[in-house]
């Protein structure tokens, strides 16, 4: 995999006690978008086609802004970029790093829990989205009589890890530009049950491809690409 030469990683800071702070499954995702955007292609996509992008959980801002300092290096890519997250510190850090990175408020921000406060009028119309969801299942801490802290809804992604992307996924195909070449992708971890959760991707008519994956101490970590199927 040959990185792009010229694209740093974004500068990130986070003074925020509850927003995620960059980790292995962020850079997994800053790795391979590196490795498979140029001139032409964004991960076999036409580069010019593609119009509109959201980072969902953007956390610190990470990934929105990668997508900003590519578009400078390539002219052809010039899709909006969108942000959203659950926390509104989350935004305000992610903003704080947009002018860190020199980016003119270039990039558009929600305050929403996935899709509810989204406008009508972006549906149908993203061709990429990200999202980098708590992919953990819930601690037996949680499970019982443990007050859950703002900060762990960034891991906690349900009883089996995998409900919130679930929840995702139900409402993301209203949202993509299902005209066009589109794809979602997301993070799981092999301390959820995957066959179980791709039986359930399968049932909410999307194919599935993993594409990446990376070793963490006690855990698998893999980076998926979803395309809707309208067929």
């Amino acid at each position: 995999m040959i990185l792009i030469p010229l694209i740093p990683d974004p500068v990130i800071s986070c003074d925020f006690e509850n927003v995620y702070t960059p980790s292995d499954d962020s850079y997994l995702l800053i790795d391979y978008f590196k490795g498979n955007i140029n001139e032409n292609q964004f991960d076999g996509i036409n580069i010019s086609e593609i119009e509109n992008i959201l980072d969902l959980g953007t956390g610190t801002g990470i990934i929105a802004i990668l997508f900003q300092l590519i578009k400078v290096q390539y002219p052809n890519f010039n899709p909006k970029i969108y942000a959203s997250d659950i926390l509104k510190e989350a935004i305000e850090c992610a903003k704080i790093n947009e002018e860190a990175n020199k980016i003119n408020k270039e990039i558009t921000f929600f305050h929403s829990d996935l899709f509810i406060s989204f406008p009508e009028r972006l549906k149908d119309s993203f061709n990429i989205i990200v999202f980098n969801p708590p992919y953990l299942p819930s601690s037996q801490l949680i499970n019982q009589n443990y007050e859950k802290k703002i900060i762990d809804y960034s891991w906690d992604g349900g009883l089996k890890g995998y409900e919130t992307l679930i929840s995702f996924l139900e409402n993301a195909k209203l949202f993509l530009n299902l005209k066009k070449d589109h794809s979602i992708y997301f993070i799981t971890s092999s301390r959820t049950d995957l066959l179980e959760l791709n039986e359930k991707i399968k049932n909410l008519s999307y194919k599935n491809k993993l594409v990446e994956k990376r070793h963490i101490f006690f855990e698998d970590i893999f980076l998926n690409k979803l395309q809707y199927k309208t067929h």
